[in-house]
């Protein structure tokens, strides 16, 4: 069998994850070589007893692993994961080069066209051309340990990412921006599990302290999933939410209504939500008195009578007394009223995610009263002009507004 070319790149990693602190044996298969290659370098270099290291290979500590007679050559080990070398990126650049697909240049270099096409979208250049020599640096540093954490040695981004936070944005859609206006600088983009964990974990990132109040959720630090929910006072069987046509779930026809109240401190004065299923575009209702059946309904019309009918559908609300006059307003409004199974906030997933963003501006326990009707429109106006990944990053007033330029279905 021929032997096989170890490159000079292969042998410095393997070296670089000795030190980092891995043993013979897992530094071999991190950079692709024999496990007798790699002990052979280690015994060359002199710079630790081999004694010392076959104890951490795996066999009994002072004592050599056991070798097979005649030794056992580099192609006889197996090796599940063998990293790309300095040779393998030169085909692949000069196979891109010569308009070769992914396939072919994987079947030059003995690999599936799968790590080709990661590797072409992971290394290519900011101007997205791949090469070869520039592939393997970035390659190789990357995988050199220990990693910095992107946002101690990024403070530009540090500063967008708090700008954007205290807009209101959430780490999830802060990384989706992200990675849209950078997808092939590695630097210029960070992922939203990154965010938390500078926001989370102290000494990680530059990130403001107190950057973790701008979340909805105002938590300085992670808190296991579950627990109960707050119930909601019963309300006799109208329209349930069984009823509603099937285009109401699909989201294939706008008109669609989700709606619920945000309460203020000691449920005191509310703020009415109402979300559209298809666009996400919300209205807010002041309810500077009481919010009790009369006034929601009141509002309710006042507000939603100067859409189109088309855009008036159907309404779904949660199981809440302030909906008692539900027929005044499928009378005023032509527009049906569905009730959500008792316990079910979940079944108006679009309105209870709207209400967990406006609580950036609603926060929790403060009195809602201190705003006023021009304030609810200015930050019904913010949370619209808010780019969606479910819009594919529109945001909501401008799917509205193309509802809006087009004829009412017939």
């Amino acid at each position: 069998m021929p032997k096989r070319h170890v490159s000079y790149e292969q042998r410095e990693e393997f070296f670089e994850l000795v030190c980092a602190g891995l043993s013979i044996k897992a530094a071999c298969r991190g950079a692709g070589v024999s496990e007798r290659a790699g002990t052979v370098w280690w015994q060359s270099s002199g710079l630790v007893s081999p004694v010392i290291q076959y104890g951490t290979v795996g066999g009994l500590p002072g004592t050599a692993p056991a070798r097979t007679p005649g030794g056992r050559g580099a192609d006889e080990l197996p090796r599940p994961r063998r990293p790309l070398s300095g040779e393998d990126r030169a085909v692949i650049a000069a196979g891109l080069q010569a308009s070769w697909s992914y396939g072919r240049i994987g079947r030059a270099i003995g690999r599936d066209k799968s790590v080709v096409s990661r590797e072409v979208t992971r290394n290519r250049g900011p101007d997205g051309t791949y090469w070869g020599p520039v592939a393997h640096r970035a390659a190789h540093e990357r995988r050199r340990r220990p990693k910095e954490f992107r946002l101690v040695e990024n403070p530009g981004l540090c500063r967008r990412i708090e700008d954007w936070m205290d807009a209101g944005w959430s780490p999830r859609l802060i990384a989706r921006v992200l990675g849209e206006e950078s997808p092939h600088v590695i630097m210029g983009r960070v992922s939203h599990e990154t965010i938390y964990q500078a926001l989370y974990v102290q000494t990680r990132g530059s990130l403001r302290q107190d950057l973790h109040r701008q979340l909805s959720t105002k938590r300085a630090r992670r808190k296991p999933q579950g627990g109960a929910k707050r119930s909601n006072s019963p309300y006799r069987d109208a329209f349930t939410i069984s009823q509603r046509p099937p285009e109401v779930t699909d989201r294939a026809v706008p008109g669609h209504w989700e709606g619920d109240l945000v309460m203020g401190i000691n449920g005191g004065v509310a703020v009415g939500t109402l979300v559209e299923r298809s666009t996400r575009f919300t209205m807010l209702l002041h309810l500077p008195g009481r919010h009790d059946s009369e006034s929601v309904a009141q509002a309710m019309i006042a507000e939603m009578s100067a859409l189109p009918e088309h855009l008036r559908r159907s309404l779904t609300w949660d199981r809440g007394v302030e909906m008692a006059r539900y027929d005044q307003i499928q009378l005023a409004l032509n527009m049906p009223v569905y009730f959500c199974d008792p316990h079910s906030p979940w079944q108006r997933g679009t309105n209870e995610n709207t209400n967990r963003l406006l609580r950036h501006w609603l926060t929790k326990g403060t009195d809602l009263s201190r705003f006023t009707a021009v304030d609810l429109q200015q930050i019904a106006a913010s949370l619209n002009a808010r780019p969606r990944p479910t819009l594919d990053m529109r945001t909501p007033a401008q799917a509205l507004d193309q509802l809006l330029t087009k004829p009412a279905a017939a």
